[in-house]
């Protein structure tokens, strides 16, 4: 059974708050191979909402104008009709008064019939603009879903790759944090979720903190590697451990072998 929070000392929680930082950054390695194709995917669906929604409301407008030169054809066959007996009557007229109000019900009809032919004729330019404007859009439409099929079939791939491992890291990780106190836990999200990828412990490297590379004093790293206390970065504020806790090497034990090759040097000569 896992220690429980409470009886874990400062060394052992040091050890699990980087256990934790360590497998968290794994699934945000694994999120990471996904780039920007969620994001893309996304755009592309709200571009192909947006096409579909533009090529709907085209469409209401050529109904639109359809509708319009039905209503003007059937406007036009009522003034011809008009005209057709309004010419009978002037066969028919007793006085000039009948004769000019039949000619001008005639020359108004006329003109009526001439502006719904004009009407209908630009309702037709607007019907051939408005249909290659779907045209256009129905064309940009299957270009953006075929790259969404593709983006899609790229993202499903490589989620389908890493599925497997970023749950057993998710696993790993809730495993982890049942054995660190609830405060102490809270605090380390927070940290990660402000500092920069995602790192919320980090170790010293080269007597600097790893998170922001600056220069830490010899007592505070004497502090550290005493692990009797947790101590943060004081520019960054990551929570900091020794290499040796992290199960990182160092390359100390590299400098007496160069100081021995001298030695044997001066004995040669």
């Amino acid at each position: 059974m896992a220690k429980k929070a409470k009886e874990m000392n400062v060394e052992e929680k040091l050890k699990a708050l980087y256990q934790l930082q360590v497998t968290l950054s794994g699934i945000d390695e694994k999120r990471a191979l996904r780039g920007e194709l969620p994001l893309e995917v996304e755009d592309l669906e709200d571009e192909i909402e947006g096409l579909h929604t533009r090529i709907e409301k085209i469409n209401r407008e050529i109904q639109e104008f359809e509708k319009a030169i039905s209503q003007k054809n059937n406007e036009i066959q009522l003034a011809r009709e008009s005209v057709e007996r309004y010419k009978e009557q002037l066969n028919s007229v007793r006085n000039n008064r009948e004769y000019d109000t039949l000619t001008k019900e005639i020359e108004f009809q006329e003109l009526e019939i001439m502006l719904c032919e004009k009407k209908i004729k630009e309702a037709k330019v607007k019907i051939t603009d408005r249909t290659q404007d779907a045209k256009r859009a129905q064309r940009s439409l299957e270009e953006r879903q075929k790259d969404l099929d593709s983006k899609r079939a790229e993202l499903d791939e490589i989620m389908e790759e890493t599925r497997a491992i970023e749950e057993q890291l998710r696993e790993k990780a809730e495993d982890i944090e049942l054995r660190i106190e609830p405060r102490l836990l809270q605090s380390f999200k927070r940290i990660r979720k402000n500092a920069r990828n995602g790192l919320g412990v980090v170790y010293v490297q080269r007597d600097a903190c790893g998170g922001c590379f600056n220069k830490i004093p010899p007592q505070r790293q004497l502090d550290i590697k005493m692990h009797k206390k947790i101590i943060v970065c004081e520019y960054c504020g990551r929570i900091l451990v020794d290499p040796e806790l992290a199960g990182i090497k160092t390359q100390t034990e590299e400098k007496p072998k160069k100081r021995r090759a001298s030695r044997k040097k001066t004995e040669e000569e």
